[in-house]
């Protein structure tokens, strides 16, 4: 009989990233299920299974650890979104799969942890303070990002940081009406809207 295979010991750095990534995955459950005020750093710890100590290490406080858990999963969609399927079309079928792909974004799981910290920084300075610089260097790269989902021709459009800004402020308010009514995103009405309204101005010189 074979001798068993001793388990592998982990390196310190390979436990601290173990941690750092079981904290963030708890803060964001925590965030979309318990809400903000439920999302607290007791709670957060027990999900996580992890020590005070532990927690405390990598996040000295509450702010810095949901702030950071939204935008720790803000970035690993973006990775996503640029390497959908459709990158190779183009003309009219590129608009509406680009459409379709910035709508799914606000649908996720960081969106309402996102509306969470929104919300609540609004009566709270110290999150504030620490959400505001973060959700500026997000929002520049999610920008590029939607360069890459319509790609080089129809970025080039003088009309298209117009039509960008439409489909964001759009979209998120819609997003918003689901936590009273949840629906399927995939027929809502107004995604149609909003590739017809793509495509008409992306589509015409200006």
């Amino acid at each position: 009989m074979a001798a068993p295979i001793p388990p592998t010991r982990r390196t310190q750095g390979e436990r601290r990233a173990s941690s750092h990534q079981l904290i963030l995955d708890a803060a964001v459950e925590s965030l979309v299920e318990d809400g903000y005020a439920g999302a607290t750093t007791v709670t957060i710890q027990a999900r996580a299974g992890v020590s005070r100590g532990r927690l405390l290490h990598h996040f000295p406080s509450r702010s810095a650890l949901l702030v950071a858990a939204a935008q720790h999963l803000a970035v690993e969609r973006l990775i996503d979104v640029e390497t959908w399927p459709h990158a190779d079309t183009t003309g009219p079928e590129r608009i509406d799969r680009a459409v379709e792909q910035l709508w799914s974004t606000f649908c996720t799981t960081y969106f309402w942890a996102a509306m969470e910290l929104w919300i609540a920084a609004r009566n709270d300075e110290a999150l504030r303070a620490e959400l505001l610089p973060q959700e500026r260097g997000l929002g520049a790269a999610i920008q590029r990002v939607v360069v890459t989902l319509f790609g080089a021709e129809h970025a080039a459009h003088p009309a298209f940081d117009d039509v960008r800004e439409l489909l964001f402020t759009g979209m998120r308010g819609v997003a918003l009406t689901y936590a009273l009514d949840p629906r399927d995103p995939r027929t809502d009405p107004h995604l149609a809207l909003w590739k017809r309204t793509a495509r008409r101005l992306l589509a015409t010189p200006e």
